[in-house]
């Protein structure tokens, strides 16, 4: 499994494996495809992670776990990082919560550089940090009660399509 892992203050492991394998870079070959999404409760808040590929699917990340925050882990190379900087915002606005994307730095052992372009996004697209080319720490305060102001002012998720995923 590709798995991302959550520690909770009391001790707790949770995990998410990740749903989307990245055929093109073989991950289908090693690791087997999640099939349960995970939402996390910590101080009040719902936080749905998800893992770098994942990224590129809505359906996956549609809000129908009334989460307020969308976190992705990734591998995000700087080549397609136009595709990052796009669509991380897009889940946010969609979804309407917050969206945190994580992304590493540096030269894996293949040559594919990443530059970082880690961010957090409000729910209706604005840029709220967004760090570049370096390892580092940020720490940001979001709003819940702004978050619940937004969603009953605009209702969109309300709107939205029924379906179900076969896993």
């Amino acid at each position: 499994m590709n798995r991302l892992l959550c520690v909770k203050p009391d001790g707790e492991v949770l995990h998410y494996d990740k749903r989307h394998l990245f055929t093109m870079g073989g991950e289908a070959d090693h690791f087997a495809k999640g099939r349960d999404p995970l939402v996390v409760e910590f101080r009040g808040w719902r936080i749905f992670p998800l893992i770098c590929y994942d990224l590129r699917f809505p359906v996956w990340s549609r809000n129908v776990f009334g989460y307020d925050l969308l976190v992705y882990v990734a591998n995000w190379p700087h080549v397609r990082r136009i595709v990052w900087d796009t669509l991380v915002p897009a889940r946010a606005i969609e979804n309407q919560s917050y969206a945190v994307g994580v992304n590493r730095v540096g030269t894996d052992k293949h040559g594919t550089g990443h530059s970082g372009g880690s961010l957090l996004v409000s729910p209706e697209g604005e840029l709220l940090h967004r760090m570049d080319g370096d390892e580092g720490v940020a720490i940001r305060s979001i709003s819940r009660s702004k978050l619940h102001k937004l969603r009953e002012r605009f209702p969109v998720l309300r709107d939205g399509d029924r379906f179900r995923i076969e896993v």
